[in-house]
């Protein structure tokens, strides 16, 4: 099949997909730690349901995440994204009109779809089949964008709720993914795939030579990954209760909890700054380190609470950047959407299921016991990583040229 270039500019294409992700995420992920409190007082729903709705959501995301990984690989991400605009905005409605707790689910279920086909992996599909391997900067240059999502959107959420309720709010995200995202996504985006990929990107690192994807490289890529999901998913819902654990007033808690997301963003952008010098697999070997230093510090109730956050947001946050970058520099630009779709899948159901087992822990074994399992998580993730990193070096045996 014959597709043509793109017709917009490069930055034109990044920020149309950094302004999108930010309602994305703002609309899906983050909604629930805003609305479910005024949810659960106008409704007498469970919390754990209206909770869980997103659990639910994420794990549809994470089942048809493949098919979404093949179809940008066929057709680029212009019309699966234009679908996630859709399935949000729709899932929003139903949010918004729910009579009853199973509508709400269903709602969710929606939204799911939409989470699957529009957040990052997606969105860095998305960008590799557009650019190849050029896709590096592009990637990194949209996770800054995407960083400012809790930022922008739970103030954003708190202020609708407050002047038009739960349900006005849910109206407005529909109408912003209906009326901006979805014009955007058909109008910037390319129909089809862009020129051959470019390797603009690899002056300085070393040539992406495919490696076989049935070697130990593929499962310790998908395993990291799925384990840095798993980290991450646990503490965004559970960090308040783990700092208030240490005896920490609410109001305290969440002044700390906000370092998170600034660090998270400064990561991202030194990321960018240094990028061109280094292979993508030193970024996953800094993130993986600081997400151990940060929850082990906090595990072993050292009094140095803010630095311990800074190196868990700082370590997220290139996690984000290194999800995306690494498979591409490994595999190379060939069928780097499918594979993104393939890897996005263990990891978005890790997702789902991460907040329930975490507070499963905490009920069984208290904020501390469930740190300490985050803590053996994040050192064994560091382990795969190192290995992951040694294997690079052994060039016989994966069929690529050693790393720099």
């Amino acid at each position: 099949m014959s597709l043509s270039p793109p017709t917009r500019s490069r930055g034109a294409i990044i920020a149309a997909l950094g302004m999108t992700q930010i309602m994305a995420w703002g609309s899906s992920y983050y909604l629930p730690a805003v609305i479910a409190p005024a949810v659960v007082a106008d409704t007498g729903w469970p919390l754990a349901w209206v909770v869980g709705g997103l659990s639910l959501g994420l794990f549809v995301g994470g089942l048809i995440s493949p098919r979404v990984g093949s179809s940008i690989e066929r057709h680029g991400g212009r019309n699966v994204l234009a679908f996630s605009a859709a399935c949000i905005g729709t899932g929003q409605i139903g949010l918004a009109i729910a009579p009853s707790l199973a509508a709400y689910i269903v709602a969710w279920l929606v939204i799911g779809l939409g989470m699957g086909a529009g957040l990052y992996d997606a969105a860095f599909a998305t960008l590799g089949r557009l650019y190849g391997h050029g896709a590096r900067s592009a990637i990194t240059t949209l996770t800054l964008f995407g960083g400012f999502a809790s930022t922008v959107c739970w103030p954003l959420s708190a202020f609708l709720m407050g002047e038009i309720g739960w349900r006005g709010a849910c109206l407005v995200y529909a109408a912003v993914q209906l009326l901006v995202a979805l014009p955007l996504y058909l109008l910037i985006l390319p129909r089809g795939v862009a020129r051959p990929a470019s390797q603009s990107d690899q002056k300085t690192v070393v040539a992406s030579v495919p490696v076989t994807r049935s070697t130990p490289v593929m499962v310790i890529l998908a395993t990291t990954i799925t384990l840095a999901a798993v980290i991450s998913s646990t503490l965004s819902v559970h960090l308040l209760t783990v700092l208030q654990s240490t005896g920490m007033a609410l109001a305290a808690a969440v002044g700390l909890g906000a370092l998170v997301g600034p660090s998270q963003v400064g990561a991202r952008a030194i990321e960018m700054v240094v990028a061109r010098y280094h292979h993508p697999i030193w970024t996953k070997v800094v993130s993986v380190g600081c997400v151990a230093i940060g929850v082990s510090a906090l595990w072993m109730g050292m009094p140095i609470i803010p630095l311990a956050l800074t190196f868990y947001g700082a370590g997220i946050g290139l996690e984000s950047i290194a999800r995306g970058t690494l498979p591409l520099a490994l595999f190379g630009a060939s069928g780097y959407a499918r594979l993104m779709g393939r890897l996005a899948m263990p990891s978005l159901i890790a997702q789902a299921a991460a907040p329930s087992v975490g507070a499963l822990l905490v009920e069984q074994l208290g904020a501390h016991g469930m740190l300490a399992v985050l803590s053996a998580l994040a050192l064994v993730n560091a382990v795969l990583v190192g290995a992951l990193a040694l294997l690079l070096f052994r060039p016989r045996a994966l069929g690529i040229e050693s790393v720099p």
